[in-house]
């Protein structure tokens, strides 16, 4: 089915998969001679962790890959050499320690989005693990000076490996981070503004609109996630990184903003007036004008031009009602966050001090996923444990090992993913086997020894492994094929080129794989559902919490960033045609920006009552979101609305400052109940049915 992707790119692959497989290929020759020439007792540890580091080549990724993993390594030997210390003469309570320390650590990699860090987490716990496991597989390695060496030569395998791959992607024909950084930039605003011209499309359907923003979403995670390698790329990397997180910001702000527009034209288009239709009809147009430039420079002109004609029109209104003074003033704003991301995209390559730093995307962390995934970690590595005490093999080490390692990184992937990449992992492992076997044993037991005929003999394995490795598609077969070779191989100063213990090892890997397949499939993370209703009560808490922070937009767009993309890949997952569940994350950004745009217009006239009665108004709107997630219309909000508004109008509030307030709250109140009553209409079993579920107090 996929093989004739696999045979593309062995057989025709392009010039970056032919220069990435020959950089990896280096990068493991070096290795595994700086672990040759140090004399270290497994150089192919080296291998495998320079192997890691070839997934992606960008220099900065690969240097911050390079930290975490000899970070992880160093937390994994200290925690292992805890462990023996203490537990050494009791084997099972031994592996019982190690097995919480591989869930904390499985746990904690679902907690982040990098997989960087992820890595770190993986390596933590397969030092922890080798350590321990090396040593109470050796009855002669029982004192404490033979455990720190066994503890110090596995760090030190693994950092061989993860320095020589650095050095070399810095080196030779390095690809760095800020290329990769300026092309997801672009390509993130050129569909930012497609979707806000379709947005104010008032023909528009809301598939079309889906289309755009679940991509939109997507870059700006992969954005934030290369962002913080950019600091390694030289003096201007912070500079960068700071500029992308900007960029990302100001994005779901233009997302939020559009989509209040995009709402009020089609759900109310009785109250549109001709002036706030020519408004947009005019925005609309330049929107497509900025799209259609190549520069930087005309688009950054092309945005103040337009923020300074929407001013001018809106200042010109006169006898617009409230909610439409409000709407062309959130007009306005658009066009600035605008202004504000196209001066952040050309920081990306040029220094630019005056923009504000604005805080990364933060990864949604959801304890229970958390608690699923360390669980089945634990559970991958304790079959394993079992297994090697009922049998004493050296073949049932790498149950305990390599899977662990896999469960550990593929922790954040849902299953429908997984049901995709362990089966192409599984292929991969099993090619290698007869190649590692006839090839690899069978042609090094027949030379000289020499370190020039191994490198030569593994080479082409590894290339072949690498050009697979390159391609997205086909990635899981280079890392199944990879990895399992090199540890059947186990390329060293002294090889013995045992078949049997290399077949046994090939059988515990295969093994090994097919377990972590088969725990991944029966212990899964809870139905879609109870995770879409946790992430519509998480942003229920932050849209109350949002006055307890000093930059609370910026703040609230990097917690909703990840929880967008999250709530559009459940929908997608389930098949939902009319995606209610994405839309309610949408308006939980809108509630948010529009929030925070209310401070901004009573920050001059505020009193302890206004204070009161604002801090009660964000109270009623987190409680009236979640009814109208629920299909429920909550009257108090009006109530609460009126009693803000009357509050600020006691302060002296200018009189067209009111009436924008006031058509913010009509516009809110409109949206929430247009919210409820579509939930409504869903068939029971829908969303009104669990929305309301138990998972904790409600905010």
């Amino acid at each position: 089915m996929t093989l004739p992707s696999v045979l593309a790119q062995l057989l025709m692959p392009d010039r970056r998969a032919v220069i990435f497989a020959f950089k990896g290929v280096l990068a493991m020759a070096l290795a595994l001679y700086v672990a040759m020439y140090l004399q270290l007792e497994r150089p192919y540890w080296a291998l495998v962790s320079a192997v890691f580091l070839q997934i992606r080549p960008e220099s900065g990724l690969v240097v911050e890959k390079a930290l975490c993993q000899i970070i992880g390594s160093v937390a994994g030997g200290v925690v292992g050499i805890l462990i023996l210390a203490f537990l050494s003469a009791y084997p099972v309570p031994a592996l019982g320690c190690l097995a919480l320390w591989i869930g904390f650590n499985s746990a904690a990699a679902s907690m982040v989005h990098s997989t960087n860090y992820i890595y770190a987490f993986a390596m933590a716990g397969m030092t922890a693990g080798l350590v321990v496991i090396l040593v109470m597989a050796d009855a002669s390695t029982t004192d404490s000076e033979a455990i720190f060496a066994i503890a110090r030569a596995r760090i030190s395998e693994i950092s061989v490996g993860a320095i020589c791959a650095m050095l070399v992607s810095r080196l030779v024909w390095p690809v760095t981070v800020k290329d990769n950084l300026r092309f997801h930039a672009r390509t993130a605003i050129n569909r930012t503004l497609e979707y806000l011209a379709l947005e104010l499309d008032p023909d528009s359907s809301r598939a079309q609109r889906r289309e755009q923003t679940d991509p939109i979403l997507e870059t700006l995670v992969a954005v934030n996630d290369d962002s913080s390698a950019a600091v390694y790329e030289g003096p201007e990397g912070p500079g960068r990184a700071r500029a992308a997180s900007l960029l990302c910001n100001r994005i779901l702000s233009l997302l939020a903003v559009a989509q209040i527009l995009g709402r009020f034209r089609r759900e109310h288009a009785d109250q549109v007036s001709p002036a706030f239709a020519g408004l947009l009809s005019v925005l609309r147009a330049r929107l497509r004008r900025i799209v259609e430039t190549d520069s930087y420079g005309e688009a950054y002109r092309l945005s103040q031009a337009l923020r300074r004609e929407l001013m001018d029109r809106c200042a010109g209104w006169e006898g617009e009602s409230a909610i439409v003074s409000r709407m062309g003033q959130t007009a306005v704003e658009m066009v600035g966050d605008l202004a504000v991301v196209l001066r952040a995209y050309n920081a990306l390559q040029y220094r630019d001090r005056t923009l504000l730093n604005a805080p990364s995307l933060k990864t949604h962390r959801d304890p229970l996923i958390g608690a699923v995934n360390g669980f089945r970690t634990a559970v991958v590595f304790t079959i394993g444990a079992f297994v090697w005490i009922q049998t004493a093999s050296p073949a049932a080490i790498m149950l305990m090992i390599l899977p662990v390692v896999f469960s550990v990184m593929f922790a954040r992937f849902s299953l429908v993913a997984l049901s995709s990449i362990l089966p192409r992992l599984l292929v991969g492992v099993v090619v290698s086997i007869p190649v590692a076997l006839l090839f690899g044993l069978g042609l090094l037991s027949r030379g000289s020894g020499d370190f020039e005929i191994l490198v030569l003999v593994l080479a082409g394995p590894y290339f072949a492994g690498l050009l697979v490795l390159a391609n997205q598609e086909t990635l899981p077969y280079g890392l199944g094929f990879c990895i399992p070779f090199t540890l059947i191989t186990q390329p060293s100063n002294n090889m013995t080129f045992d078949a049997g213990a290399a077949v046994s090892t090939a059988l515990g890997l295969l093994v090994g794989i097919g377990i972590l397949f088969w725990v991944f499939r029966l212990i899964s993370p809870p139905d879609s559902q109870l995770l879409q209703r946790r992430l519509i009560h998480s942003t229920a808490r932050d849209l109350r919490d949002l006055d307890n922070h000093d930059q609370p937009e910026d703040w609230f767009n990097g917690r909703m960033g990840e929880r967008l993309l999250r709530l559009a890949n459940y929908d997608r997952a389930g098949g939902s045609a009319e995606r209610h569940m994405t839309d309610l994350g949408f308006t939980g950004l809108n509630l948010g920006h529009v929030s925070v745009r209310l401070r901004r217009l009573v920050q001059d006239h505020r009193s302890p009552v206004v204070d009161r009665r604002l801090r009660e108004w964000q109270r009623v709107l987190s409680d009236t979101y979640l009814k109208s997630a629920r299909g429920e219309v909550n009257p108090e909000f009006r109530r609460a609305s009126e009693r803000l508004l009357q509050a600020i109008r006691r302060t002296g509030e200018p009189t067209r400052q009111a009436a924008i307030i006031e058509g913010l709250f009509e516009r809110l109140a409109m949206t929430l109940e247009r919210t409820a009553r579509e939930i409504a209409e869903i068939s029971p079993g829908g969303i009104a049915d669990w929305v309301d579920g138990a998972d904790g107090p409600r905010p």
